[in-house]
This record gives structure tokens, sequence and C-alpha cells, in this order.
């Protein structure tokens, strides 16, 4: 049977720049569309040789706003996939994307381009918080964009920031129920947090910017949590929430530690070769990237660094990391490889550890950096 494989596209441009977003973005007042659809074409094109046994399980258009990319794009870059590798029944194909009223008259031309999956980036539903965020669209817009993305789209998702400034427990209750009214199987609920380098960064180092306190951030989550469970949308990883069958495949080769390919600049990668794991990424910036497009740094992952690796991204999960696996990694079993910092997180209710899995519980997943902390400090 070929392993999963799956593969980011990168689109590295915004119309504008989010306050809070620290990815790999860039506004350009011009974009030649046909340059940036054949060197994306390209890079796919001398990634094959990584990974060419492999079966594509995804496809996953990220930016930036890849949106804003013209549906043909996304075509030709779906048809060379097909045309390199096998691909799984079902496969997914997932466009993220913005709700203004511009990019969603583009979701038709998306929709028969073979995208199937589209992730709205909604992330408020209130006209004062969109407008905090630094969002070009409006809650009408947003409203259309999901109206119109489930009728064109066989799984739809959009995401929401929460704890913002100011933002109570209970203005956080009703806006869940208003996004549990509107979604389909699939929503992302992000806890805000303060990265460097962002507008909010700055504004918080002028103490312009105050987020709720860490218990009304805890309640949140946990209000998320519960919530979200009954309505039949559990949490499979910490910030995404779905029906059963409904989780985003591409993420899940993310946390799983499976192998996937990362095309165009600032993408990322992970592939296994004759054994060995390495890590593959490029250069940030455009332009840069354009002008060299090759891989600025290619390295084999040690069995530490990859154990660590696996933990951090496999303890987001609910279902956790099948332990048989980490254990063959690590060329020990979990007891020898964490020793008495274990013991301690499953006495504390953090970890929970049996034949078949290793996991955080949900308090150690409210809690990871702690616990990740704990066992690799």
């Amino acid at each position: 049977m070929a392993p999963p494989l799956a593969i980011y596209i990168h689109w590295p441009f915004c119309r504008s720049k989010c306050p809070y977003c620290d990815f790999n973005s860039h506004v350009r007042e011009r974009i030649d569309a046909r340059v940036w659809t054949n060197a994306l074409i390209a890079d796919l094109d001398r990634q094959v040789e990584l990974a060419p046994d492999h079966e594509v399980v995804s496809i996953f258009f990220g930016g930036g706003t890849p949106s804003l990319m013209p549906p043909d794009t996304a075509a030709a870059l779906i048809e060379r996939v097909r045309r390199h590798w096998p691909t799984a029944p079902g496969l997914e194909i997932t466009l993220e994307a913005n709700p203004n009223s511009a990019e969603a008259a583009r979701f038709a031309g998306f929709a028969a381009a073979g995208v199937n999956r589209v992730s709205l980036g909604v992330q408020a539903l209130r006209p004062e918080a969109l407008k905090f965020l630094g969002r070009a669209h409006d809650r009408d817009e947003a409203l259309a964009a999901i109206k119109l993305s489930q009728q064109l789209f066989k799984r739809t998702s959009f995401d929401l920031i929460y704890a913002r400034p100011d933002q109570s427990l209970d203005a956080w209750s009703d806006e869940l129920d208003e996004a549990l009214a509107l979604a389909g199987e699939h929503l992302s609920l992000y806890q805000l947090t303060i990265e460097p380098g962002t507008a909010f960064h700055t504004r918080a180092a002028k103490g312009e910017l105050v987020l709720p306190d860490d218990e009304t951030a805890a309640a949140m989550f946990e209000l998320t949590q519960e919530r979200l469970a009954a309505a039949g949308r559990p949490a499979y990883e910490i910030s995404n929430h779905a029906h059963p069958g409904g989780e985003c495949r591409h993420n899940l080769a993310y946390w799983r530690y499976e192998d996937y390919l990362g095309v165009g600049p600032g993408a990322h990668g992970r592939v296994t070769r004759r054994g060995v794991r390495y890590a593959t990424r490029q250069r940030r910036l455009p332009e840069a990237w354009l002008r060299q497009p090759k891989f600025e740094e290619m390295t084999a992952i040690g069995r530490d660094s990859a154990v660590e690796e696996m933990v951090m991204m496999g303890l987001r999960l609910a279902e956790g990391i099948p332990r048989a696996r980490l254990e063959a990694l690590a060329e020990c079993n979990a007891e020898t490889l964490f020793g008495i910092s274990l013991a301690r997180l499953i006495g504390g209710g953090f970890i929970a550890l049996d034949n078949e899995n290793f996991r955080a519980t949900e308090a150690g997943r409210q809690r990871l950096n702690a616990v990740l902390g704990a066992l690799f400090g």
C-alpha cells in the first residue's frame, strides 16, 4: 500500500495584512498570475522525486489568500498533481478563502476547477469585532459567503477568533450559538494570541490592547469544548471541531506526522526517503522564491527531534499518538522515554497512556505548552 501524501500549495498574497497575522503573507499592487501559475507548477514538478511512491490524499491551497488566485491556476495545479501521483478515492482539495463578495464571486470557478472543500476566514460574527480584527468583509458578506459555499462545495468550514479584548463569556456564548446555527460539518475556533512581529504585538507592548485574563480565556475554551461536543462536533484537535468523518484530512496529516510537501514561498514539508525523515523549507519572500525556486533548507531529522515533533503535533489530537508508532520511532517504551515526568503528568490527569495510545487529556490539551515543557524540559 502506498504511503499517504498531503500537498500544501502556498499563495502568498493578500489584499491587506491583518493585525493579528504572522503568516507568510504579502500585499502587492500587481501580481502576474501567469508567472505564478508556471512557477508553482514547476515547483510541483521538482518535488515529485521526493515522494514518487506515495498516494496523494489531500491538496490544500493556503496563504496568504488563495481565493485571490484565478480559478484556472487552481485547476492547473490540481491537474498537475493528478498527473504526477495516484490520488486517493475522495481526494480532499481545500481552498482557504475570504468571505468578501469579490472573492465569493469566484467560488463557482473554484468548484469547477475541482476544489471540494472551502475554509472561510470569517473570524467574527460581530461587526465591531470584524473591524477590530482588520477584516475586509462585513457581517452580511460573511453570512452570504457561508451560505454560498455550502451550496457550491461538498464540505465547508469557517474560522472564528475568540478571547478578544473586552469580550465576555456571555458574548462568546451568544456568538457560538449563532456559529453553530450557520455551520456545516466543521468549525475552527481559535483563541486570540499576540504574535511577535504583528501590529497587535506593537499595540500590546504599548498597553493599547489587553486580552481577557487567563481565567476568562480558560472558561471560554471550556465552554467551546462543551458546546461543540453537545452539538455533535467534538474537538478532534485543540481548536478544530467536526462531525465524525468531517475532519480536515490535510491537517490530520500534519498532526499524525505523515508525509507532506510544501509548494511555494515559505512552505515547509516533511518527507520520508529510505527510512530517513527530512524537513524542507522554502524562501519566504515571494520575489526571492521566484528568483531561486529551490529549497532554502533540506535537512535530515534526527531521531530525538523526530520524536519531539511527533509528540508536539500528536498530542494536539484527541486521539493522540499510536503507542506502537511512538515507541518504534523512539526505540524504547514511553515510560523510559519520558521517565518521572510522564508518571507525574498521568497522575495529574494531563496525560493518558494505555496499550494502544499516548494522548493528552482535555485538561492536558488546554495546557499543552506546559505539558510539552514537562515532557521535554
